[in-house]
């Protein structure tokens, strides 16, 4: 990107003269390619949005459109930064087929894992306290940016189709794919909860890493990464939480010996989730909240898994191996959470008062 094409995508913003600006790459643009602004006294962060990944932009910009516009977010206590609308009044600037989006720069710092368990509770509490802002957000206009993201059933129904299609498989894949087709009573569950679970407005990527805090980590100043928003469970939003914050390997490590759900983290995630959300929840949410972490889990061990026999075709892989060992990491914590499902019962018990 040269400076004459930047200055381009941000004449169409009128409400700064961009005549003295200066721009840098920032962060680690895995999804979408991002700019650091400087124009005057004022940073702007601008995003080439990635169509390949959200196939959907229109749908993104409804959304968020929905949700600033029946949320009224002066009542977070963090930003939730959405995109500046240009002078066409539109979120998204297209210029040579490409397309662009502009924000407000939020100052702080983002981790990739906690070094204390405190952060874990403050994380979730942001998380929860989103979800009870949300609440008169009306799902039924919410659209599907990612058609059938969470639903843990179709991912079950896909891997059966994909393996009726396939030949003999090796007896390492045979080992993952038992443990995955074994998982009848989760899905059963998951079914169960399907047909009295309330839509809620979610974030559905709720990562450590989609959150800024402010720089001595102890409060949330702005969540991120909104361009999922959609109808969902809470049992999502929390359940991603514990399958990405409460495993003590990352979800690529190859370190099988040490995967394990780390109980403390587990706790304090359900403290502050649930600090956010106690005057929300129904009852079946509430109960929900004990198998997300398996729910999330097992999605995304689905999910790499089938990638792995389908060749790859949707996630990318640095080495041809790397979807089937993302898969069998997913399956160890799976096997931890289930492993101690009592122990986790007993602290939802001690933290809900259910």
């Amino acid at each position: 990107m040269i400076k004459e094409q930047m200055a381009e995508i941000l004449a169409n913003y009128t409400f700064n003269s961009f005549e003295d600006f200066e721009f840098q790459t920032f962060g680690a643009g895995l999804i979408h390619g991002t700019y650091l602004i400087e124009s005057g006294d004022s940073n702007f962060i601008l995003q080439e949005f990635n169509t390949s990944v959200f196939q959907f932009p229109e749908r993104i910009s409804h959304n968020q459109r929905l949700v600033k516009s029946q949320g009224n977010d002066t009542f977070l206590p963090f930003q939730l930064p959405l995109p500046i609308v240009n002078s066409n009044n539109k979120l998204i600037t297209t210029m040579g087929g490409r397309f662009f989006r502009l924000f407000e720069f939020v100052p702080g710092k983002t981790i990739q894992e906690i070094t204390a368990l405190d952060q874990a509770y403050v994380a979730a509490k942001a998380y929860g306290i989103f979800a009870e802002w949300g609440k008169d957000v009306d799902t039924d206009q919410l659209q599907e940016c990612i058609p059938d993201f969470h639903r843990l059933d179709l991912r079950f129904a896909k891997l059966w189709e994909v393996t009726s299609e396939i030949g003999n498989i090796s007896s390492e894949d045979q080992q993952l794919l038992d443990f995955y087709l074994g998982q009848i009573e989760l899905i059963a569950a998951y079914k169960e909860y399907q047909a009295v679970l309330p839509n809620r407005l979610t974030h559905n990527d709720t990562k450590i890493n989609n959150l800024i805090f402010s720089h001595d980590l102890k409060k949330v100043e702005a969540l991120v990464d909104l361009d999922t928003l959609m109808s969902g469970y809470l049992m999502y939003d929390f359940g991603d939480l514990v399958r990405t914050v409460a495993c003590s390997e990352s979800e690529t490590s190859q370190n099988w010996k040490a995967i394990k759900l780390e109980i403390p983290v587990f706790e304090q995630l359900l403290k502050g989730y649930w600090e956010g959300v106690k005057n929300l929840t129904t009852e079946e949410e509430t109960r929900s909240l004990i198998l997300a972490g398996e729910v999330m889990t097992c999605i995304m061990g689905l999910r790499f898994f089938t990638d792995h026999l389908q060749g790859n075709v949707y996630y990318k892989v640095d080495y041809p191996e790397q979807n089937f060992h993302r898969a069998k990491n997913q399956m160890i914590l799976l096997q931890s959470l289930q492993a101690c499902r009592p122990e986790l019962e007993e602290i939802w018990r001690s933290v809900t008062q259910a």
